[in-house]
This record gives C-alpha cells, sequence and structure tokens, in this order.
C-alpha cells in the first residue's frame, strides 16, 4: 500500500515511540490499478483526482466549454457531462474541439443513462470515461405484481445486460479509455432490490454483475462508484466493495461522493463526513463532492479535504488558536488580513496564535508564527524560532517581508 505521510511531527523520547507515532499519522492508501483519463490517472498510488460537473446544457457548445473552462482553470481535473440524447452525444465532438482550440484539452467523462446504448457507443468517440449506472442502464420496468424474481428471469436479464454493454466496452478498450460503473443508492435495479433489498450489499453485487462482464472482455479501465445520500449507506457501500474487491484480486480505483448533498454549511459537512472518513481509512482514488451550488463552488471543498488529510497540499495551511482571555488581539480580524494577504501563496504553514502560553508549542509544526507576546506588540516566528517583535499595526507587512526574505513568497 501506498504510505502518505501527514505533514505533522510529534515529540518522541525512543526509535520505538517514534514508529509508533509515525503510524499514528500515516493514512495508508489502498493499492490500486492507474486509469488513465486524457492526460489525469486515477488510481497506482497518483495523488486523489478532484471532479466536477457542468449544469450546462451539452446542446449549448458555448455555455458548456466555457463552463468546463471555468471548473478546469480553478483545479478541476476531469469534468463530466449529462448526455441524455444522440444530439447531446454528437454535440462533445464540437466541445472537444472548441476547448482544444480556445483553451487546452480537459479530460471529459459523459454520463450516460436509461437504455443509453447508442448514445455510449457515440459519446465514446469523443470523450475520455464513459460513466454507466448499473441500475438505469438496461432499465427494467418494475411489475406491481410481482413477489420474486426467479433464478431464470435474474439471468435472463443478466444475459440482456451483457449483450448491450459487450459493444461500449469493446469500444472504450480498443480506444484506450476508461469507464466508471456508478452505482447510485437511490436507482438500484428491480431484480437487485428483490434480491438483495435496499442495501450496500445490493449496491455491490450491482457493480460487480458489471466488473465481471468487462473483464471478460478484457477490458480493466475501470472506476467504480458507490454513492448514497446518506452518509452511513454510502461508508457501508464503500467499505464492502473495497472488501469484496479485495476478496477477488479486483484493485479498482473508487470514485467518492455523497450524491445530492444539498447546499450551503450542511451539504459540505455531509460530503466531508462521507468522502473525508473514507479518505482517512486509505479508500478513494478520486472525489466529486455534489453540491446544489455552482459547481465552482465544489472545488475549493474537494482540495480543502485533502489537505486537512494531508493527501495534497494546494494552499496554505493556518494554525489558529480558538481566542481566550488571554488573547492580546482581535483573533478573527488578525487572522483573516492574515489569510487575504498570504493565501495565493502554497504549500505554507502558518500560525496566528493570540498569546505566549500556547503559540510557540502549539505552533510547532508551522513555518511561520504571528504571536501576541505583549498588548500592541507580536513576535513573528520562523518555525520554533523568533524572528522579531514588531508593533501589532505592523504584523502582517513585517511577516510577508520575513517570507520573501526567505524566498518563499510570490506575487499574487
Amino acid at each position: 500500500m501506498q504510505t502518505l505521510p501527514l505533514p505533522s511531527a510529534l515529540p518522541t523520547t525512543s526509535k520505538v515511540d517514534a514508529n509508533d507515532a509515525l503510524m499514528d499519522t500515516t493514512i495508508h492508501r489502498r493499492k490500486t490499478r492507474p486509469v488513465k483519463v486524457g492526460n489525469v490517472t486515477i488510481g497506482g498510488g497518483y495523488p486523489v483526482v478532484v471532479q466536477s460537473m457542468i449544469n450546462e446544457d451539452t446542446l449549448d457548445i458555448d455555455g458548456s466549454v466555457a463552463g468546463i473552462r471555468r471548473l478546469h482553470e480553478i483545479g478541476c481535473e476531469i469534468v463530466r457531462v449529462t448526455v441524455p440524447s444522440m444530439a447531446h452525444a454528437k454535440a462533445l465532438a464540437t466541445i472537444k474541439e472548441k476547448l482544444a482550440a480556445t483553451y487546452q484539452p480537459v479530460p471529459l467523462v459523459a454520463d450516460v443513462h436509461h437504455n443509453g446504448m447508442k448514445i455510449a457507443l457515440e459519446v465514446a468517440k469523443h470523450v475520455d470515461k464513459v460513466r454507466i449506472n448499473p441500475g438505469l442502464y438496461v432499465f427494467e420496468k418494475p411489475k406491481s405484481d410481482r413477489t420474486e424474481y426467479t433464478p431464470g428471469e435474474f439471468d435472463e436479464i443478466g444475459e440482456k445486460i451483457r449483450e448491450t454493454l459487450e459493444p461500449l466496452v469493446i469500444s472504450l478498450r480498443d480506444q484506450g479509455k476508461a469507464m466508471r460503473i456508478g452505482v447510485n443508492h437511490g436507482s438500484l435495479a428491480e431484480r437487485m432490490l428483490f434480491t438483495y433489498g435496499d442495501t450496500p450489499e445490493g449496491m455491490v453485487e450491482s457493480a460487480l454483475e458489471f466488473i465481471r462482464i468487462c473483464e471478460s472482455l478484457d477490458f480493466r479501465n475501470l472506476v467504480i462508484s458507490m454513492k448514497a445520500s446518506r452518509v452511513p449507506v454510502m461508508l457501508a457501500a464503500y467499505r464492502l466493495m473495497a472488501k469484496r474487491m479485495d476478496e477477488f484480486g479486483m484493485d479498482y480505483p473508487l470514485h467518492l461522493g455523497v450524491t445530492e448533498a444539498g447546499d450551503g454549511e450542511y451539504g459540505r459537512i455531509k460530503s466531508t463526513a462521507g468522502i473525508g472518513t473514507l479518505l482517512a481509512e486509505g479508500i478513494g482514488d478520486t472525489i466529486r463532492v455534489s453540491l446544489t451550488e455552482a459547481p465552482e463552488k465544489e472545488i475549493p471543498v474537494c482540495y480543502s479535504i485533502l489537505q486537512a488529510l494531508g493527501l495534497r497540499k494546494t494552499m496554505v495551511e493556518y494554525v489558529a488558536c480558538p481566542s481566550c482571555g488571554r488573547t492580546l488581539f482581535n483573533l478573527e480580524e488578525v487572522l483573516h488580513k492574515v489569510r487575504e494577504a498570504t493565501k495565493h501563496l502554497t504549500g505554507l504553514d502558518i500560525a496566528v496564535m493570540g498569546c505566549i502560553v500556547n503559540g510557540p508549542g502549539e505552533m510547532a509544526d508551522a513555518d511561520y508564527g504571528y504571536v501576541g507576546k505583549q498588548p500592541g506588540y507580536i513576535s513573528l516566528y520562523r518555525g520554533r524560532d523568533e524572528i522579531k517583535k514588531v508593533p501589532e499595526t505592523e504584523g502582517v507587512a513585517e511577516l510577508i517581508d520575513l517570507i520573501k526574505a526567505d524566498g518563499r513568497w510570490v506575487d499574487p
């Protein structure tokens, strides 16, 4: 398994203690095969990939190109588009051409639902990955009087799925492209519901059925997702999927997400609870935060989750105490000023601490520290070393000068 140390250093007293501390601060990622999606690789020990989805109608060529570009420019590495019809599928050819001509190639994924074989075959020519939903790819019309699925009926539909899926698998295989088998808890096929119930097990079995068809055709450029709108269901499904794949010797990357997470603070908390928990367990190779907001709002949440876990370092890490009666300045106001002045930098840890009691100890891992030491004055630190004491009114400017003196400053 790949080992990624988190950016922290715990005090130790012996070699044994040091090893124990390292184990406590390390994420061991599940070993997965690399799957290429355009010029981005998912899995295989590569950094966790950030995805999102435009909300423009794919028939709106210029709007779609602009939406894809907006996302890519702020760090979205793979962009998904919806393809509900053959006209939408053909529009992807023009979208891809316009991106290359006016911007740059961007890895694109097409979302195909509801008996989408012909649509999927067309769009597979124009995108880097096709996402299918096993519960909808061959749609089974529910029967109100059904009480069970016989083994014969179950297998008959399984054969229909194979016949429908095979041409797409062969097309993607021969083009060297990828597929996401994207199971959704809310859209399990009727026969899976009757056989396994509305359960994580049903979600996993649905994915395994499609994986085995792909493997029988020597196609393994697969990414798997087990999304649900309820975090406990999502966690159980992904954990079970990883367990079953390990049992069967499968090493496909997992795409994490809490589907339909909502908006605002709760949507972000809900997504973080699901995605962050699994990433901390070493499960997951690419993520999408699904918010009921502009797609661009999803990307900062993705990178915040990854940075908090030490899986990607794409912004400044701010360490700040919660404030108390010892605080010698308006901590919230100063933190805001420091953040506004330095938020464009990358790879730095900056601490803003209200007093000397907690300051040097709590910020020991920071590159730079801004610490209240006496009324009207702050002390600037480089690591554990106090560099200078300056008037509070000059604190932010002096911090910037210190970063510049170390050659770690770049202009916004």
